[in-house]
């Protein structure tokens, strides 16, 4: 084939691709960016160890914590927000927005520790308050 007759093919047979600001749809069971919920945050940093990427990163300090979260860095496994026993991550279904700086949608968080829930007392059976179980009401003999 002639290269001026590729070229005004080219040139002249229109755009083959998308814009920039559309995308394609995502497919099912996309796995985006981490959300992060403060209010249900229990401090355990389970979410950071299960980090393989280390986009993850938790600071404890005296009576509150820092959670940050960098996308950019983040591999969208999903690890940490199966690890998450108090649901305090979820995962977006769409696609991370775009940026030009290295750490740009990077998010931190500085959360007080919640107290821990007060244990309730075992209730008292007969055996542990000293007392022999009757045979008469139906007790082993």
């Amino acid at each position: 084939m002639n290269i001026l007759t590729m070229l005004w093919k080219n040139l002249w047979g229109g755009s083959r691709t998308l814009l920039f600001p559309a995308r394609p749809a995502m497919s099912q069971g996309f796995r985006g960016q981490v959300r992060f919920d403060p209010a249900l945050c229990s401090g355990c940093a389970i979410c950071k160890f299960r980090c393989t990427s280390r986009a993850i990163t938790f600071r404890a300090g005296k009576g509150e914590f820092k959670w940050s979260y960098d996308p950019g860095q983040c591999t969208f496994c999903g690890r940490c927000v199966e690890g998450c026993k108090a649901g305090a991550l979820s995962q977006d279904p769409e696609c991370p927005p775009v940026y030009l700086t290295i750490g740009a949608l990077k998010q931190s968080y500085t959360v007080a520790r919640k107290p821990p829930a007060p244990k309730a007392a075992p209730a008292a059976s007969p055996a542990a308050a000293g007392q022999e179980p009757n045979p008469a009401a139906g007790g082993a003999q």
